[in-house]
């Protein structure tokens, strides 16, 4: 019997209209988004507009910041300034990556913790690690709630997460250790992948390569989250793993895309929110 395919979008869509529900109840409080594109990759750009969209969807008041590639960092840390004093603005996404010369790491701590709904300042990584209150980066939040669509309790199950990204597979493991399972990172230097892979009963796979992991490196009835999105040719968008052979193995399965991609909007919007709801209580 081949996989129950997770529907990201549908679950995405009800995430999204709680939000716009909870806004609704803020009785005359408006969230607010600021968006800070440095630089004119196309792809992010698509992104940011995708963000408005959902903005707008939602009822939160959306700022887009797009800026040119060779804008200093001592620009971008005055315009961050700016917006974190900004009482309009709940929440504050710095787009990456950023052009060489500027120092991510420096930008990121720049933003008020308070408005970092990407949950990328070291306040809130720390927070994650502790498992205080705090912002849990996106695609990791959206992966827990794909996760739980299924019905599958966590508790106890074997999670290896394939990919060790500050963005992705770290905070990913970390929230995964906190819904109690055993979790494993896979990298670069493990020296038996498959191995790792075909033992876990959620299989969580972020490494941006294509159709690396295969139908043979999957646990038969395996939750499998497919984080990649590479380019095949043209227009055909495929994941890290190869669908078609993981499908006839696995229990449930994301799909690319389809999957992850519109978790991490929705997840956006619910930090957003959640944001605006922090600065009510300051």
């Amino acid at each position: 019997m081949p996989a129950k395919i997770i529907d990201g979008r549908s679950i995405a869509a009800g995430i999204r209209e709680n939000v716009a529900k909870e806004i609704k109840q803020l009785k005359g409080i408006i969230p607010g988004l600021a968006v800070v594109l440095v630089g004119d990759d196309p792809a992010s750009k698509v992104y940011v507009g995708m963000k408005k969209k959902a903005c707008d969807a939602v009822g939160i008041y959306s700022q887009e910041h797009i800026l040119p590639a060779a804008t200093s960092q001592r620009e971008l840390l005055e315009l961050i300034s700016t917006l974190n004093k900004d009482s309009r603005i709940s929440g504050i996404l710095v787009q990456l990556p950023l052009p060489d010369h500027i120092d991510e790491k420096e930008i990121l701590r720049a933003v008020d913790p308070g408005k970092d709904v990407d949950g990328f300042h070291p306040v809130n990584v720390g927070s994650l690690t502790i498992g205080a209150r705090t912002f849990a980066p996106c695609t990791p939040a959206g992966i827990i709630e794909l996760i739980k669509s299924t019905g599958v309790d966590i508790k106890g199950k074997r999670a290896v997460v394939v990919g060790r990204s500050n963005i992705v597979g770290k905070p990913t493991a970390t929230l995964l250790l906190a819904e109690n399972a055993t979790v494993t990172i896979c990298h670069s230097k493990t020296q038996d992948l498959s191995f790792e892979c075909k033992h876990a009963d959620i299989l969580v796979v972020a490494i941006g390569k294509s159709r690396m992991i295969t139908g043979d490196m999957i646990k038969p009835g395996a939750i499998v989250i497919d984080v990649g999105t590479n380019r095949v040719g043209e227009k055909k968008l495929v994941g890290d793993v190869d669908f078609d052979e993981a499908v006839k193995v696995a229990g449930h399965i994301t799909p690319v895309p389809g999957g992850v991609g519109p978790m991490t909007i929705a997840m956006l919007m619910k930090n957003t929110l959640e944001a605006a709801i922090r600065n009510m209580e300051r």
